[in-house]
């Protein structure tokens, strides 16, 4: 199941409890994720470090990974380590900061920061948090999302708006 519609039923799923509430737990059912497909990334800069094992990203920041596309102004990407320490050639972490923006057809979530754990498929965005699916919109302080499980937390003055169609 793309992440964007998991995003999807997480707001359909906070409405009945999260009106004005400071968190809500949701139940998100069955997720397919694959945190094994390649990542792209386009930008106007990019900097690398081979000391700390990062390379960072500036300016029209797009990072894709399957159905997950990120747009941010920096982005800093770091590499795994093994169980010994070692760096591998493998993203472990990707961190965004400055206009945060996942896009996945009609759906869309934005937020001044976000972090993306490669490792355990976990997305963390922060910040005058926002979700959107067609008319329908949930917001908060902090959308914690587990990939793998298709569980997700908003929390931190969660508000809703959900169109009935009558209008």
């Amino acid at each position: 199941m793309p992440f964007f519609r998991v995003l999807a039923i997480l707001a359909f799923a906070l409405a009945p409890a999260a009106l004005s509430a400071q968190g809500a737990n949701v139940s998100l059912g069955g997720l397919a994720f694959d945190n094994s497909a390649p990542i792209e990334v386009s930008a106007d800069a990019l900097s690398v470090d081979p000391e700390d094992g990062s390379a960072v990203f500036e300016g029209n920041v797009v990072v894709a990974q399957g159905p997950l596309r990120l747009a941010a102004d920096f982005i800093r990407v770091e590499y795994a380590t093994d169980e010994e320490g070692n760096r591998t050639p493998s993203i472990g972490r990707v961190s965004a900061t400055g206009g945060v923006t996942f896009v996945n057809g009609p759906d869309a979530a934005e937020a001044n920061e976000a972090v993306y754990s490669v490792e355990d498929s976990s997305l963390v965005l922060s910040g005058d948090v926002l979700l959107t699916q067609g008319e329908n919109a949930v917001a908060g302080d902090v959308l914690q999302v587990d990939l793998e499980e298709g569980t997700g937390r908003m929390e931190g003055g969660v508000r809703t708006v959900f169109q009935t169609g009558d209008n």
